[in-house]
Formats: C-alpha cells, structure tokens, sequence
C-alpha cells in the first residue's frame, strides 16, 4: 500500500468517526439533554453517511472494522477533551498510543 493509499484510508477512518460521535452526539442532545428535534434528525442523517463510508476502505470488511474500533476510541478521546472538556490523563494517552499502534499493524502492515 502507498503513502498516498494510507493517507486516504486514515481520511476515511477521520470522517467515519467524525459522522459517528457527530451523530451520535447530536442524538444525546436531543434524547438527554432535551434539545431540538432537528438535532436528533441532523445526528440520524449522519450516522446514516457514517454506515456508507467505511465501505470506501480498501480491504476486508472484519478488518476494516476492528482498525475502525481503535480509530473511533482514539476520536472519542478527542472528542471528549475539545467538546466535553475531559483532559485525557497519562493512562488515557497511553491507551491511545497502544490502539495507535494495533490500527497500523491490523490495516497496514505487510502481509505475505
């Protein structure tokens, strides 16, 4: 796989998770927390988007979703300090290292 393959993988793994949480933060509001209705159709809509991206993926769909996993734990990490306000502290960075690490050797480690 190329630099310019992995790229674009890492890209569609970004925007798989970003429709997710997305979404999936928009039902919250709407379900927990009493905000508009639009909130929770806007969030259905994008989970919708998010269940076609991942089939963009070069590969197999059990791989896919299990490096998928380790992306969406590292996006909601993410999520969790920027939106919520939750600084991740040294166990959750090192979490996040080690799913790093299992999501390159899963997608793109040479295989013969």
């Amino acid at each position: 796989m190329s630099w310019h393959q992995i790229g674009l993988s890492l890209l569609w793994f970004i925007l798989a998770g970003g429709l997710e949480i997305g979404g999936g933060y928009l039902l919250w509001l709407w379900l927990k927390e009493g905000q508009p209705g639009w909130m929770g159709l806007l969030g259905a809509g994008l989970l919708a988007v998010y269940g076609v991206v991942p089939t963009l993926q070069p590969g197999h769909f059990g791989r896919i979703y299990a490096a998928y996993g380790g992306v969406f734990i590292l996006l909601s990490i993410l999520w969790g300090w920027q939106i919520d306000r939750v600084i991740p502290d040294r166990l959750d960075l090192l979490g996040a290292v080690v799913i790093l690490v299992g999501v390159l050797l899963i997608m793109y480690a040479p295989r013969g």
